[in-house]
């Protein structure tokens, strides 16, 4: 890790860095996903059974790629009671935070013309849920639920298997929140099943969900042909804290996201040196507890930073410019410094509000913009499952009304059948 004050000399440059932080090389496998693609293009289920055994080890029968009901009946019976009341609990909450951001149509009225929007849901979307390195039953919440309070009658997951191993939290969680089917895919060929579809698995029209740099890069070439949520790179957090900071509460938060990936970026920005000296303390400490120390001390050692900030206000703004995944507020008035905030994917106010909550109970979306899209980007929502329609209404005295401006405009254009179009209608009856 780095400990860096404002009046360092390579201050300006670490700060640069991060601003313009990318640990995803969107280039680096292309040919070889490109390739992927083209196969299950074009051979559909035998390439995906392929490359499953090829990257998975597991010799999938095209009969076995679909979780069948029994199989959703045993996985209940193999994960405890507690285990499934907390998912429950976890799918509750998800689902009334989601079922605020639902959107209705509309129309208004104006001298004989009427103009709208109409609000209709994708008719079948699918999510990929990793499980290369662990099981992640929170995604499946959080991918699907949106999607099915925003209406979509069917929710396509795809999941790799390695080795065959079921997993039966992820299989609980996809039954608890409405996913309609289940195929034991996983990586690029999983994306390329659900954009093209094959006999097996369903073409969809959006796919959301985080993955490798494979499943990324998948996603950013089927862009186009599908819809995609976005393009997610290693999880990174931001915490911005002030003397008033448990520097173990603060460490504890860091290392939550550095045990994700060894590419995961936690940073530290504070105007109080003893409080960055002191978090440095608990991460060394704290490290050495953690059942993914190994990961968790390569994301230490290349990607963690504790920044002295001149002052809190340039601490904030700081963070607008790194435009966080997560920010946590570790402050003493967190409600002003966040009305501050202008680019984050999730803010976290307070010393009692540890990015963990949003990661599996709280209720917001955790699928957020990383590598600074957070300028641009937004969590994941039932938004991300609508599409938006125009309705446009005119009585003939409406358009003999605007019928003169439309057709200058059109002819400005040079587009002449566009201005007789509208022409043919001013004219009365056999002139």
């Amino acid at each position: 890790m780095k400990l860096c004050k404002f009046s360092d000399a390579d201050y300006q440059g670490v700060v640069d860095a991060l601003v313009n932080r990318s640990n995803m090389d969107l280039f680096t496998q292309d040919e070889t996903v490109r390739k992927i693609l083209n196969d299950v293009k074009e051979k559909g289920d035998a390439a995906v059974l392929q490359l499953t055994h090829q990257f998975d080890r597991h010799d999938l029968p095209k009969d076995k790629i679909k979780v069948t009901a029994e199989e959703i009946a045993l996985a209940y019976k193999e994960v405890k009671q507690e285990e499934i009341d907390a998912l429950k609990e976890a799918a509750k909450r998800i689902r009334m935070f989601h079922e605020r951001q639902k959107q209705d149509s509309w129309t208004y009225e104006e001298e004989g013309i009427t103009l709208g929007q109409m609000v209709r849901p994708l008719e079948i979307a699918g999510i990929y849920v990793p499980g290369g390195k662990a099981s992640y039953p929170s995604s499946v919440l959080m991918n699907a639920i949106p999607a099915k309070v925003a209406g979509v009658e069917r929710v396509v997951m795809c999941s790799p298997f390695p080795d065959g191993v079921t997993r039966p939290h992820v299989l609980v969680a996809a039954d608890l929140a409405g996913v309609t089917e289940i195929y034991k895919v996983g990586g690029a060929q999983a994306v390329a099943a659900m954009a093209f579809g094959t006999d097996t698995i369903p073409r969809v029209d959006k796919i959301v969900g985080p993955g490798n740099i494979y499943v990324a890069l998948a996603k950013r070439l089927v862009f186009g042909i599908v819809d995609i949520d976005m393009i997610a790179g290693p999880s990174e957090i931001l915490i911005v804290a002030d003397s008033s900071a448990n520097p173990a509460y603060v460490a504890a938060d860091l290392l939550s996201q550095a045990e994700h990936d060894e590419d995961a970026v936690p940073v530290l920005v504070t105007p109080d040196a003893d409080l960055a000296n002191e978090v440095r303390k608990e991460l060394d400490k704290q490290v050495k507890d953690l059942s993914k120390q190994a990961i968790a001390e390569v994301s230490l050692k290349n990607n963690c930073y504790l920044l002295v900030a001149e002052s809190l206000q340039h601490a904030v703004e700081l963070a607008n410019k790194i435009a966080p995944e997560h920010l946590e507020l570790s402050v003493e008035t967190p409600e002003k410094w966040a009305e501050k905030v202008q680019n984050a994917g999730a803010v976290f106010m307070g010393h009692y509000t540890p990015e963990a909550l949003g990661d599996y109970l709280a209720g917001p979306n955790h699928v957020l913009p990383t590598s600074g899209t957070a300028r641009f980007s937004s969590p994941l929502g039932v938004y991300d499952f609508i599409k938006r329609t125009s309705l446009i209404s005119y009585t003939k005295e409406a358009l003999q009304k605007c019928g003169k401006t439309v057709t200058m405009l059109a002819e400005m254009e040079d587009l002449g059948a566009h201005a007789n179009s509208v022409k043919l209608r001013l004219q009365e009856p056999g002139k």
